[in-house]
């Protein structure tokens, strides 16, 4: 990080337990690990087939059923990590929940019954995470390229990186479950129905194709259930030892096709829970070696749950994404270092005041160092209205590390940190953010109107005092008066503030 900025760190400690929670669209998984020695040691399990992505209706909503069949995993998950301190639990939700037009109907009682928040976020954040798994259980040699294929229920990630690194990240809308209900509605198979099929899978792959055919790769891996599972069949039909090749595949499908429903599927090696949308998950494989014209396929064990294991491991380290990703940011839109410091500076001095009486923790820290940071971002596009512009960039780009709702959390913060507080500042973060985003914004305010000048040089005197909503000030009266353009913006900040539900007093000392 830049020598302008504090570690914003939180370390592990040896023996700490981690849980990683995946939401996905087929199955629920859940991996229990210790930190030991720099090093995760898987302690726990958990799997339940779910098929979340069954129950979506084409119209954004969620069938009860199958709504009530996730909760109730979540609340035995749930079961199992009560006594981990939450912030080394992550619980993430993806391509299904990213679908339900309102979300929050169905995350406040998932979160309800797994007792632990749960994060959206993109696909490219997914790809980003299986890539972290992959990469931790099958090292590469230095230098060299990997493709990696990630099925899921209501997704397909495909990502290039080195080491531990991603490099390129797509995330398609097709997964074994999505692609099962949308090719073979009706569960009845035909070559016919099966080649329509496979040429819109295809296109769907073809355009990042060239991207990565340039960019180039030395092995492919897959990994999730789906790629676990053909690989397993083509062990069992003795094609390979686990691996999947161009030319075992065709021989899976043609096997597959012998059916002439979903339900009589009769494959070696594969199991009756995942007979139901086998198909899907052939479907998509076969699309993505034809149009990247594969030859070769290892299996990996890990997958996304892993992935989300070590990235809190580097979140409790020195290689938090998060960080790097505002650095990236901070250089692409030329962003004033030395007045961002200043703002950051001066910012956690009133939240070290204030944090205690408003119950604010460390990673309600961490956001609003964040924030600091990027508070200029939209001056790059315009002078006029650069809180808004900032605001959209960063709730509208993929940021790597950061979940769905960290972005708009991050974004509202941008949005208000000047001028009035629109009415629909924070419509986006569900309820349970909703004071602390207020009251973080709040902070931020001051800290920026406090540098209005932009001058270096410490803030002689900075007392903030909180009691509930009432926020009072006390800055350096000859301060203050040596600085007429603060003043005057001081001066109008209570009636600005009043709408964030905070009143605020000024006092000059």
């Amino acid at each position: 990080m830049n020598d302008l900025y504090p570690s914003t760190r939180l370390p592990l400690e040896d023996g700490d337990l981690l849980a990683a929670v995946d939401l996905g669209s087929n199955s629920f998984h859940m991996v229990v690990a210790r930190y030991l020695l720099g090093q995760l040691r898987i302690v726990d399990r958990l799997r339940e087939t779910v098929r979340l992505a069954e129950g979506l209706d084409g119209k954004g909503g969620l069938e009860a059923a199958v709504r009530q069949r996730a909760i109730d995993c979540l609340a035995r998950f749930g079961q199992r990590v009560q006594d981990i301190p939450p912030q080394r639990i992550r619980a993430i939700a993806t391509n299904t929940v990213r679908s339900l037009a309102q979300p929050q109907s169905f995350l406040v009682p998932a979160e309800a019954a797994l007792g632990h928040a749960i994060e959206v976020v993109s696909g490219r954040e997914e790809a980003r995470l299986v890539y972290l798994g992959v990469a931790h259980a099958q090292p590469s040699k230095p230098g060299e390229l990997r493709l990696v294929i990630d099925i899921g229920g209501g997704s397909t990630e495909c990502i290039i990186g080195s080491g531990f690194e991603a490099i390129e990240r797509e995330s398609l809308q097709l997964g074994c479950v999505a692609s099962t209900r949308r090719f073979f509605p009706s569960g009845k198979l035909s070559k016919k129905k099966w080649r329509d099929a496979l040429t819109e899978a295809t296109a769907q792959f073809q355009q990042f194709t060239g991207t990565y055919r340039a960019l180039g790769w030395h092995e492919v891996i897959g990994s999730s259930g789906t790629n676990k599972a053909i690989g397993e069949i083509c062990a069992a039909l003795k094609l390979t030892k686990g691996a999947v090749t161009a030319e075992a595949l065709p021989v899976v499908r043609d096997r597959l096709l012998q059916a002439d429903h979903i339900d009589d599927i009769d494959l070696p090696g594969l199991s009756s829970e995942r007979r139901p949308v086998i198909a899907g998950g052939v479907l998509v494989l076969e699309a993505a070696f034809a149009a990247l014209n594969l030859q070769r396929m290892a299996v990996s064990k890990a997958a996304m749950r892993e992935g989300i294991l070590y990235d809190m491991v580097g979140r409790g380290g020195e290689h938090d994404p998060r960080d790097s990703s505002v650095e990236a940011l901070m250089v692409r839109y030329a962003i004033d270092q030395k007045q961002a410091a200043r703002v950051e500076h001066s910012l956690m001095r009133l939240f070290d005041q204030v944090a205690k009486s408003w119950s604010m923790d460390a990673d309600d820290r961490l956001m609003l160092m964040r924030a600091a940071r990027l508070h200029e971002l939209g001056l790059v596009i315009a002078h006029s209205q650069y809180h808004v512009h900032g605001s959209y960039v960063v709730e509208n780009s993929d940021i790597a590390g950061f979940s769905q709702q960290q972005q708009r959390f991050l974004a509202a913060l941008i949005r208000t940190h000047r001028r009035g507080i629109p009415k629909s500042a924070f419509d986006a973060l569900p309820d349970r953010l909703l004071a602390v985003a207020r009251r973080s914004a709040a902070l931020l305010r001051l800290a920026v109107l406090l540098h209005r000048s932009h001058e270096n040089g410490e803030i002689p005197r900075l007392d903030l005092r909180a009691d509930g909503n009432q926020l009072t000030l006390t800055v350096s009266r000859r301060w203050l008066e040596a600085r007429p353009l603060v003043k005057a913006d001081l001066d109008g900040e209570p009636e600005d503030m009043a709408g964030l539900g905070i009143q605020l007093q000024i006092i000059a000392a």
